[in-house]
């Protein structure tokens, strides 16, 4: 499974934005994916996840009302739609995809950068 994430950038304060990540290669054995981010001198931490064929997902406390992840299956594509964006957001964000036959922790994207202005 290969990753690529896209549509990161610079925005005020207040703004939005929308991450994609496209899959490819053995799409059929992802079983969950989901959003990480990592600011400087911080640890990697879960945005939002979705499981359960795109059933279910979470969210991270801190954006939860202003973030929401969905997948296109069609296109193989997981988005990441983030609005009301606060200088707190400023990460590098990464796509994550779990298979029960891939390695521990599943398949991650290069990342990119989300910075927010205030």
């Amino acid at each position: 499974v290969q990753l690529v994430e896209s549509g990161g950038g610079s925005v005020q304060a207040g703004g939005s934005l929308r991450l994609s990540c496209a899959a490819s290669g053995s799409t059929f054995s992802i079983n969950a994916m989901g959003w990480y981010r990592q600011a400087p001198g911080k640890q990697r931490e879960l945005v939002a996840g979705l499981s359960n064929g795109g059933r279910s997902t979470n969210y991270a406390d801190s954006v939860k009302g202003r973030f929401s992840i969905s997948r296109d299956n069609a296109r193989n594509t997981m988005y990441l739609q983030m609005n009301s964006l606060k200088p707190e957001d400023t990460a590098v964000y990464y796509c994550n995809a779990y298979s029960a036959d891939g390695p521990n922790g599943g398949y991650w994207g290069q990342g990119t950068q989300v910075t927010v202005s205030s």
